[in-house]
């Protein structure tokens, strides 16, 4: 399995946090978005969908989609490990 098979189910199983966090079911969810509950079933899975169909089911849970850079910043680390020199 490749490393984006591997984050979609990840994005996945946040996408379900989120939503039994904010207490609505794959249907409401469905319904708030105009998206099929059979495509929110999909999201949850792992399934590949369009950024479009995501944003729309990410905005139904009251929620924002951000891009956080995961690469290391090696200045800031030095700052915060070496602050007392």
């Amino acid at each position: 399995m490749n490393n984006i098979n591997l984050d979609l189910k990840s994005l996945g199983a946040t996408f379900k946090r989120e939503r039994l966090a904010v207490g609505l079911t794959q249907a409401e969810v469905a319904k708030k978005s105009g998206l099929r509950r059979e495509t929110i079933i999909q999201l949850e899975s792992g399934a590949s969908i369009s950024a479009n169909t995501l944003i729309q089911a990410v905005s139904a849970l009251g929620k924002s989609i951000a891009i956080v850079d995961r690469r290391l910043d090696y200045d800031r680390l030095d700052e915060v490990f070496n602050a007392d020199r």
